[in-house]
């Protein structure tokens, strides 16, 4: 019997919006203040997983510049009908109790595209999701952000029509939902089964009392049910799981007729519970009860590791290669940048063809335009490898491998020059906006060519370096828990995203020096060691 493995998709890639087109299965996630947006993934056995599409490629179409961390791509939703892909989503804006949650829409003939120019929708909350009823009219689906914080019992769910004829949000709005049981109502989903309508929505916040939620009526505008044994999942009740944060669901039923739920989870680290590679993407089989209500098969409402997939023929994909000599003319999955998108001005490989150049632009601090490219750490242990030249004149211009959470927790292993016009390599530590140098001055080093590696086994990062055959590997240890949503949520800075490792290029100085990288390794590794090997 074949089986699900949880999680389908590792690493940052929250918020799964899932759909089925014929035999193929489609899964979209968000990508916050990453650029380009919303991360779709393709599938025909519900087993096996590769990346699909970028809808969002087009500052036009996806305006993150300056937008606070966390904030940008909130909760995508995919949808499909006569004959035309349609994807939903939001663009948050400020992280204040506003927020200015502006929701879109966009088209595609085909998943890979050509994807539309959006169609503005509302601004009155996030997570919007488009429901196709059998009559041919759509309605569109979305939190309440009601700002009213004396307000009790404030929020909750909205539903208004969708006309695409006229490409706008008709008719009254109606409040379909509001939590009772457990609060915060969000990332709604709208399906029709036997005669009912059914709200599948999260509840309890992201974090560790995330749940998903039920709720049904015969009527399409309310009122809704709540499931009267809700939530049908959770992590809440089992908190030795491996699979925490359980919620935020969306269904999908196969050729024959079973039912599935993608909904997003966090794996904890055992020693320090915080949830390294963020919010990952799950899969449960579920069943309808003779009373109408949906459970996971088996029992229970906890998640599971293993699940029974559909009897559907095996299709594997090829993983990725660990190596890119980036010879090519484009960048590509699964490559992307901070809210903006880099032109060739900034990043090029046909300036050299064989290697990355990346000409310096603003601090890593900066929400507006930087020259980083980088990729989702999708597993608890890895290693990353590149080899750089880089020919600084002065200390405003560095170059390097960088291991990210975003603009303000960072770990960054780089080189520069000094005032006497020496050459340095140095580490850069930005843990919530506090940044120091744990090697002061750095450390002196030739010019040409150098290695730059990290080394993450779990909660603990390292950097070396290798130079005219010299390999070298650097101390202090680093606390790589810094790069995880948990760690600042425990500090009171709400964060949703997760960690990526990568290439950069910073100059304050004139804009004009450029670092050429060779290559980029990014190695999944199952080592659970004490990195006794880089001791040697």
């Amino acid at each position: 019997m074949p089986f699900i493995k949880n999680p389908v998709l590792p690493g940052f890639h929250p918020d799964p919006a899932m759909i089925r087109v014929g035999d193929d299965y489609y899964l979209a996630t968000s990508t916050f203040e990453w650029f380009p947006g919303v991360a779709v993934y393709h599938s025909r056995d519900l087993v096996h997983w590769e990346f699909a599409a970028y809808p969002l490629t087009r500052v036009s179409q996806l305006e993150l510049r300056g937008v606070p961390s966390s904030c940008g791509v909130f909760a995508p939703c995919l949808s499909y009908c006569d004959g035309l892909f349609y994807l939903v989503y939001t663009v948050v804006k400020t992280e204040s109790v506003f927020q200015d949650t502006d929701n879109y829409l966009v088209t595609a003939p085909a998943i890979e595209g050509p994807w539309s120019e959006p169609i503005y929708l509302n601004s009155t909350g996030f997570d919007p999701s488009l429901f196709h009823d059998a009559d041919g009219r759509k309605w569109l689906v979305n939190r309440d952000c009601d700002t009213r914080l004396y307000q009790a019992n404030r929020g909750g769910i909205l539903l208004r029509e969708y006309d695409a004829a006229q490409k706008r949000l008709v008719g009254p709005e109606y409040r379909i939902y509001r939590s009772e049981k457990i609060i915060g109502a969000e990332g709604p989903h709208l399906y029709r089964h036997s005669g009912w309508y059914y709200l599948v929505l999260a509840e309890g916040g992201t974090d560790t009392n995330h749940v998903v939620t039920v709720a049904r009526s015969h009527s399409l505008t309310g009122p809704y049910d709540c499931d009267p044994e809700t939530p049908m999942l959770t992590s809440q009740d089992d908190p030795w799981n491996p699979l925490q944060k359980a919620g935020h669901g969306s269904l999908v039923e196969t050729q024959d007729g079973q039912w599935y739920l993608a909904h997003l989870v966090g794996r904890p680290l055992p020693s320090k519970g915080t949830c390294i590679l963020g919010r990952e993407t799950a899969i449960q089989k579920v069943e309808w009860t003779e009373d109408g209500w949906l459970r996971l098969s088996g029992g229970g409402r906890t998640p599971r590791q293993l699940v029974e997939a559909p009897a559907l023929p095996p299709h594997p994909v090829p993983p990725l290669p660990e190596r890119d000599d980036f010879d090519r003319e484009a960048l590509g999955y699964p490559y992307q940048t901070l809210r903006v998108p880099l032109g060739e001005t900034v990043l090029t490989l046909r300036e050299r063809p064989g290697f990355l150049r990346l000409y310096g632009r603003d601090s890593l601090h900066s929400k507006y335009e930087q020259a980083l490219v980088a990729r989702r750490q999708q597993a608890f242990c890895f290693e990353a490898e590149t080899e750089v030249e880089f020919e600084p004149e002065n200390y405003h211009q560095m170059a390097g491998l960088i291991c990210l959470y975003d603009t303000e927790s960072f770990y960054y292993l780089y080189l520069t020059r000094d005032e006497a016009g020496q050459k340095r390599l140095n580490v850069m530590q930005s843990v919530l906006g506090a940044v120091s140098y744990p090697l002061g001055a750095g450390i002196a080093v030739a010019d040409g060519a150098m290695v730059l590696r990290a080394m993450v086994r779990y909660d603990v990062l390292r950097f070396g370096y290798e130079q005219a055959g010299a390999a070298h590997w650097l101390e202090p240890r680093f606390d790589y828990a810094v790069l995880s949503d948990d760690y600042a949520i425990a500090r009171n800075h709400w964060r949703f995203t997760g960690a990526f490792v990568g290439l950069c290029c910073q100059d304050c100085y004139d804009h004009r020096a450029h670092a050429d990288f060779d290559y980029f390794l990014y190695r999944e590794t199952d080592k659970a060691n004490d990195m006794r090997e880089a001791e040697n």
